[in-house]
């Protein structure tokens, strides 16, 4: 794919780079996806109960999923463990086609892909959270599905993962990662544009922090190495930026974007977020409001049950991983599963063991360790007593060999909430 360097000044939402299918859209909804995980596994119940009142817009275009799971019960504490799928959707919306360019004006403007692919796996007693990313241009198997206009789409045995929303909306989504995870997914959502600005406002934006400086001409990034905090359009620029990071790669902007899940995650806990009602309404009230969810989760009481159950999970168990992948040897412009350390991170899962991560923090070289990481409080210290709750920093701790941790293979990167990381920029000094 050819690519034109935006003229000094203008501010537009590049394309997705080396990938064949169109993607500026999409880097908006990866943003929003993230924030929005990080709301679901770290808001608390806030979001719940304000989804009470705002169930009119959040259940208004929710999907049935097919051969759906039974739901748990809607009274009592939420049993066992729970897998939701957030899925975000590259596509064009009228409120944001000017920021888009020939993405919304050309022939597929029409048309919706599932480009970001987050498995939220809460576990059951002891709770822990992890959040699994699973890369747009990962080739799958796609069940066969039936689209929005009955259109009945074949199974298809090796397909870009992004293509299945369009193939059947998003069931069609969840039946394709429940078949590669071999994990049942009773809730799913999907979101679409605008939220990561209006998210990051909500909160008075994100802290992030550069290791060195970025410099990225198709987001218009020109920062300086050092902590930023960022809003706004700004947000949704750090989410997209690509060139900007480690190898230029897809892999390299997932870790860039871990990185900022596990900073939005300290700070919704954080005594500046959670003492602050208005603060917290505003953020769950925009979340909602740019959400499509499954049928099994419009009932309000379902998000209660959810949100309570990962409220009190501490960082250090809250992991955000980039599924394993291998390089398509077809395509270099694609990935592959790397079936090996998936079946022992899914075994994990299913045995409810905790887990630590072994490998490098980022595939694609997107982020390093913070170097100036302050130690993370003791875990009988509440983010209440202790205020803004500060990541260790990037090495993981070797866990107590009675405790049944998971080591993962190397080949499975990421981090977790209580890690503190740095975007890796391009510039060097």
């Amino acid at each position: 794919m050819s690519k034109t360097t935006p003229s000094r000044g203008q501010r537009t939402v590049a394309r997705h780079g080396r990938l064949t299918s169109p993607g500026p859209v999409a880097q908006l909804l990866r943003g929003l996806a993230i924030a929005l995980a990080v709301v679901l596994v770290s808001g608390g119940t806030v979001l719940a109960y304000a989804a009470v009142d705002l169930t009119r817009s959040f259940t208004a275009d929710a999907v049935e999923l097919k051969n759906q799971p039974a739901v748990p019960p809607d009274i009592g504490e939420l049993q066992g463990g729970v897998n939701m799928l957030l899925v975000g959707t590259d596509e064009c919306e009228p409120a944001f086609a000017q920021y888009f360019g020939d993405r919304c004006t050309g022939p597929d403007s029409d048309g919706s892909l599932n480009d970001v692919n987050l498995l939220i796996h809460i576990s059951d007693a002891p709770r822990r959270v992890t959040v699994i990313s699973f890369p747009r241009d990962l080739m799958v198997p796609i069940p066969a599905c039936t689209n929005a206009d009955g259109q009945e789409n074949s199974a298809r045995s090796f397909a870009q993962i992004n293509s299945a929303f369009e193939d059947g909306g998003l069931s069609c989504v969840v039946q394709t990662v429940s078949e590669l995870s071999g994990l049942e997914i009773p809730f799913a959502a999907k979101v679409s544009f605008g939220g990561v600005i209006n998210i990051t406002d909500a909160i008075g934006g994100v802290d992030v922090c550069i290791a060195n400086g970025i410099k990225d001409p198709y987001t218009g990034i020109d920062w300086p190495a050092g902590i930023r905090t960022v809003k706004g359009f700004d947000a949704l620029q750090f989410l997209r930026t690509r060139h900007g990071v480690g190898d230029g790669g897809d892999l390299g902007r997932i870790s860039n974007q871990q990185q900022y899940m596990s900073r939005l995650a300290n700070k919704l806990k954080s005594q500046e977020v959670l003492s602050n009602p208005a603060t917290l309404y505003k953020l769950a009230s925009t979340a909602l409001r740019n959400v499509d969810p499954s049928t099994s989760l419009t009932n309000p009481l379902t998000l209660v049950q959810i949100a309570s159950a990962v409220k009190d999970v501490p960082f250090s168990e809250i992991v955000f991983i980039q599924y394993p992948t291998g390089a398509d040897p077809s395509n270099p412009n694609r990935v592959v599963p790397n079936e090996d350390d998936a079946k022992t991170l899914w075994a994990a899962l299913a045995a409810n063991q905790p887990l630590q991560l072994s490998g490098n923090l980022s595939d694609g070289d997107g982020v390093v360790a913070d170097p100036n990481a302050t130690p993370a409080p003791s875990a009988s210290a509440s983010p209440e007593a202790t205020g803004t709750p500060a990541p260790t920093d990037g090495a993981t701790p070797t866990p107590d060999p009675s405790s049944g941790t998971v080591v993962l293979p190397e080949g499975i990167a990421g981090q977790t909430a209580a890690q503190a990381t740095c975007s890796n920029g391009n510039v060097r000094d």
